[in-house]
Order: structure tokens, then sequence, then C-alpha cells
């Protein structure tokens, strides 16, 4: 199963498509998320590493790095050794700046396809992902590199948006995912396609008990989900 991000082309052009997307969207990236959230997203955030650090792991892969947001949390919460990568560069080098500010030494920060990872089998004991995995131009394929990469007991977190289940929250999310929030993604990031993009490919992405099934197809064990904000977004999680 093949899972195709908005774009069109072969895995090669979209990956390109979005990288370069992030790359002009980068500076305003941060504000954009905070504002079109109303800060929530940092409520996710905080839930999904508690999920992905009960375990006290020494290494952590943080794909879909982006600008660092998670990955800073990851490495202020814990004593682990954080490896982020990413596509974009520009966003890396955002990411670079934030967690030097912080003063935190604990993060390696790398340009990197989440379909192709330069890094070892069995190398970490926890992957993470953050509001990357739908942007991924095969889901299978990333989520077995992913496993490739974990040690055996090695757990999964991806924390995604997803469209609500309930029908009167979902009509609410459809009008400010597709009217509202374009609108003032394309006023402050001055990108007109990157806030276009976002509410398709949360529609394509395979949310909810969808999302699991493919993670069990892909070998990981344990798996599960719990729903974020009516819906609005989700904790997934599965071990090696």
């Amino acid at each position: 199963m093949q899972t195709i991000t908005p774009y069109e082309g072969s895995n090669k052009s979209k990956r390109e498509q979005i990288e370069n997307m992030f790359d002009n969207i980068a500076p305003k990236y941060d504000l954009l998320n905070h504002s079109l959230t109303v800060g929530i997203d940092k409520i996710w955030r905080r839930k999904a590493i508690k999920i992905a650090t009960k375990n006290n792991p020494n290494t952590i892969l943080d794909i879909a790095a982006g600008t660092g947001d998670f990955s800073i949390l990851e490495a202020e919460k814990t004593n682990a050794k954080i490896t982020a990568i990413d596509i974009s560069q520009k966003m890396l080098d955002i990411a670079k700046q934030k967690a030097s500010e912080k003063k935190l030494n604990n993060i390696v920060f790398q340009k990197a396809d989440s379909l192709d990872m330069p890094f070892d089998d069995n190398t970490f004991d926890t992957a993470t992902i953050s509001f990357g995995v739908r942007n991924f131009c095969d889901i299978p394929a990333g989520l077995s590199e992913i496993l490739r990469v974990l040690k055996p007991g090695g757990t999964l977190v991806v924390l995604e948006l997803s469209e609500p289940p309930n029908p009167i929250v979902k009509s609410i999310f459809d009008l400010y995912f597709h009217k509202i929030l374009p609108f003032i993604g394309k006023k402050i990031s001055k990108d007109d396609s990157a806030y276009k993009y976002l509410p398709k490919s949360v529609e394509n992405f395979p949310y909810g008990q969808r999302f699991v099934e493919i993670m069990n197809n892909c070998k990981y064990q344990k798996t599960g989900f719990k729903w974020l904000s009516l819906g609005i977004a989700a904790i997934y999680w599965g071990v090696k």
C-alpha cells in the first residue's frame, strides 16, 4: 500500500516539491504553527513526549524535525542523545539556532530523507515524528525504514493531525482548514501553495485505526493510538 501526498509525480519529484515548499515557509513556520493552533500544538507535543520518553531512552531519532520544537523539548525533558533529521535545510538552520540559544548540546541536526536514512540497523531506542508523517511520499516505506533503525524493543511515537470523527467538530474543522487557514497562511507566509497543501495532506492522511493497520502491516507490535482535542490530532505508537 502506498499513500500518495497531494503533490503528483515520482517520489523523487514529490520529495523535491515538499523540500522546496518548506524551505520557502521556514522563516514564518513557527509563527504560523503556534498562531494557527492557538498554541494547543505545544500541549499535544508534551503529551506525545511523555509517551516517547516513559522508558528513559538513551538515543532518540526525531524525524521530519522541521524547526526543532519537538527535538528541543525532547532534549530538555531527557538526558538522551537526540538525532534530528529533516529534508529542508532552511528548517534545520532555524532549529540549530534555537537549540544554540538554549545551549542544548545533546541534539545533532542532520539533513536526511526519512525513506533512506543514513543510519545502521538497530541504532535508536526511540523514534518520533511530529506533524511530519503525512508528508512522507510513501508512508509504509517510511515506517519500515524507521523500524530498521530502531533497536529491538524500541518504540515509534507519532503525533499527527487528523480529520475529527465527530461530524459537528469536523464541519468546524473543515471550515477553518479549507477557508480560514489558507487565507491567514498566505497573508503571513506569502506562500499560497503551502497552506493549500496542508488541508489536502490532512485529508489524504490515513488517520485513526487505518494508520494503526499500516503500522501493523509494517510489523510493528503493541500498536495503538489516542485522539487529542476531539480528534483534531492523535498520538500513535508501536514497538519493534
